[in-house]
């Protein structure tokens, strides 16, 4: 029996070890990014395994399908529109990264989605539990972010990074994709079709989920609060589609919030949701 335990135990080391190592198609990558100090090592990188949360109760939209009332554009001047059942998010040569941000900031607990897809390529991703500060000509958005890295190329090939995640304006990568644990997730991103990112944040732990498969698990408790933020990238070109964004709390915040002063209202929940294609 001891036999037995001892080599089940030898097997499962074996396996997490490889699990962890760095894919030898993401070699070219330890270089670029050795002087990032918040990267965390792959021998000490959690691994998400859970299944994706059940998407289908208790969610509520963050866009009202009509306008972008309940958000505001930080960061820079790329374009952000309202488009019925999305918001159509455009990248203007020049700017910085643009973030359309919830007007609410006190997001602590939840689970996250929404669906996007790039009509044009271009580097995006959902800054969540994100902060602000004003600033001329632009506010500072920083915080976590979990990236969407769409299909622009880096490096001559294709990182595969969509559901890592980056620590926007304070530290750079933190979780990235680059480990044999990962190989499944760095090729769920598809072209032409809508994507799914999923986002669960309890307290310091962050889990993420593309198109389903597991992607980052991340423990850190720097930010445990804050908005939403959809990320236009700052580049030469890029159009990026948001739908299905929405929200379940899982902790007692009130139904009325605060932002700026003024109280603003649970978002509808009843808005319209639409499957992959």
């Amino acid at each position: 029996m001891k036999e037995v335990t001892f080599l089940l135990g030898l097997l499962f080391s074996t396996t997490f070890c490889g699990a962890n190592q760095v894919s030898e198609a993401q070699q070219a990558f330890i270089k670029k990014y050795e002087d990032q100090k918040r990267i965390i090592a792959p021998e000490q990188a959690r691994l998400n395994s859970e299944p994706e949360p059940d998407l289908s109760e208790g969610f509520v939209s963050l866009y009202n399908g009509k306008d972008l009332s309940n958000w505001k554009a930080r960061g820079g001047y790329c374009i952000f529109e309202a488009r019925i059942d999305r918001i159509v998010g455009t990248c203007v040569e020049g700017s910085p990264s643009t973030y359309l941000s919830t007007l609410r900031d006190d997001y602590s607990d939840f689970i996250f989605t929404a669906e996007l897809k790039w009509v044009i390529d271009g580097n995006s991703g959902i800054m969540f539990r994100a902060q602000h500060e004003p600033r001329q000509p632009y506010d500072r958005v920083f915080g976590p972010q979990c990236e969407m890295e769409g299909f622009a190329p880096i490096l001559k090939r294709q990182r595969g990074w969509s559901g890592g995640i980056y620590g926007q304006g304070y530290a750079a990568w933190i979780y990235p994709l680059w480990l044999e644990a990962h190989s499944d997730v760095r090729q769920a991103l598809k072209r032409d079709v809508w994507n799914r990112i999923t986002i669960k944040a309890v307290k310091g732990t962050v889990k993420t989920w593309v198109n389903g498969l597991p992607a980052a698990h991340w423990v850190d408790d720097q930010f445990l609060k804050g908005f939403f933020g959809l990320q236009v990238h700052s580049g030469k070109q890029g159009e990026i589609h948001f739908r299905n964004i929405k929200v379940k709390e899982i902790n007692n915040l009130p139904k009325v919030h605060m932002a700026y002063g003024i109280k603003i209202d649970e978002v509808d929940s009843e808005a319209p949701s639409y499957g992959l294609d």
